[in-house]
This record gives structure tokens, sequence and C-alpha cells, in this order.
């Protein structure tokens, strides 16, 4: 690792505080990707400011329609949650899947949203279920939110404080998982809407995406039937010694169905 100034921030406000004094500053919450690319010298921030004791990014809650979860909460956390198991089961099973047990109780729910990783898990669950991010200054709707491989609408020094998850009739997420890393080869999230049917994509190409005609099919009839027939194009899809763009795109249509099966 290069050297850096470790900081310890005890609120969102001295977070932010900490982040704008700093000549080039980035927030550590689990550490999941950032650890890695510090001792592989890929990162070399001045300085580090640990936020994982600030309450104010801690807890699990319902408003009305949503279930809003701190960006502070781990994935074991929220694999565990009674309100999000009964409320957004769809979620937990997603959240219990990451990794390995020892990712699930270090990583956060804020982390990987900020993070945007094309083959991250929870980007799929945040743009299915229309979420908000909410942040120490705004609040910004999922559609808006993710703008390509590792990139998001957040500016710079922004914190994610929360995500706020619609709650819809039905949901599930299928993931067809990378052997070695347990990243998502493909992973699919589909959610029944009283208004219509959400399908969003991750791990099958350079970021999360939604696929407007399953959401039709689905919308008209929810069914693994309704599937039959459609096609997802390869054309913008990952191709690497993991799976080609046609075995992605195929693979999309296999975890939509489970989804809905499920």
């Amino acid at each position: 690792m290069y050297a850096f100034s470790f900081k310890r921030a005890a609120s969102i406000e001295e977070a932010a505080a900490l982040f704008k004094g700093g000549d080039d500053p980035q927030y550590l919450a689990g550490g999941q990707t950032l650890i890695p690319t510090l001792k592989q010298r890929l990162a070399a921030p001045s300085d580090l400011i640990e936020i994982n004791r600030i309450e104010g990014l801690k807890g699990i809650g319902e408003e009305e329609g949503a279930i809003v979860i701190g960006a502070g909460v781990t994935h074991a956390e929220v694999a565990a949650s009674d309100l999000v198991r009964a409320r957004l089961p769809g979620l937990a099973a997603l959240a219990g899947e990451i990794g390995d047990p020892q990712v699930r109780h270090r990583g956060t729910l804020g982390g990987s949203v900020a993070n945007n990783d094309p083959a991250a898990d929870y980007p799929a669950g945040v743009l299915a279920l229309d979420a908000e991010i909410r942040t120490a200054q705004r609040s910004i709707p999922a559609d808006d939110y993710f703008q390509g491989m590792f990139e998001t609408a957040l500016e710079e020094g922004e914190l994610i404080t929360s995500v706020a998850f619609k709650v819809p009739e039905k949901s599930a997420y299928a993931k067809f998982p990378n052997p070695a890393s347990r990243y998502a080869m493909v992973g699919v999230y589909v959610a029944k809407f009283a208004d219509g049917v959400r399908v969003a994509v991750t791990g099958a190409g350079p970021g999360v995406f939604r696929v407007p005609e399953i959401e039709a099919a689905l919308s008209k009839d929810f069914t693994e039937a309704a599937l039959a027939g459609i096609s997802v194009s390869a054309e913008g899809l990952n191709s690497d010694l993991h799976g080609s763009a046609d075995y992605r795109a195929h693979l999309v249509g296999v975890m939509a169905r489970r989804a809905v099966a499920s």
C-alpha cells in the first residue's frame, strides 16, 4: 500500500468535513473493494475516512410503501432481517448469496451501491425495486443513478446514507454465479408492482440494465410461459473466458424464468 492518513468519522457531518479537508480522500466502509485495490497499489488516497461506526448509516425500517436500509448495514444483516425477509424476500435472498460469510459480514449495502461493480448483485435489486438512493444532500431515483461501469450519479464526496426500496406484490432474484468469485455472470431481479413489472440484469453487460421486452410480457402475463420466444440481444454484452456474449444473453432468459417461477 501507499502511505495514507486514517481518520474515523463519528457522524455524517464529520465525514463530509473530513472529506472536504483531504487532498485526495476516500470513504472506507466494509473495504471489500477498496482494501484489495490499495494492496495492489491501484489506488493512492491521501486520507481514508472510516464511516463504519456512524449510527446515522445504520438501521432497517419501514416507511409507507418502502423498506429503508441504512448504507452502513451489512449484507449479512440484510439477509437476516425479519422485516426484509417478510416484505422483500427477494432482496434478503440476494444479500444472502453475496460472496462468502466473511464478505457478507463486512461488506455494506452503501459500499456496493456506491461502487457499482458491473457484476455486483445489489444494483439489480435497486433498479428492479425502483429504489431511491438517499445521500446527505438529495434523493436519486434508481433509473437516474446507474450510469455505466463503476459510474453513478454521485458527486465528488457525496455520501450515501440509505436506500429506500419500494415493496412490490412479488419479487425474486435468480443468479448464475461465477463458481470462483461468486460474482454474477448473470443475475436477474424481477419485481411485480400493481402498475407493471420491472426487470433488472446485472453481470451480463458493462452495467446494470432493464429489459423492456421481458417487462412488457410479464406485465401482461406474470408466468414463465409469457417469456417463451423472447430473446435478449447479445450486442454489447460481456464476452470473456467465463462465457460468451451469446451465452450470457441466453442466461438472461433462463434466470428471468427462474425468478418468475420462484
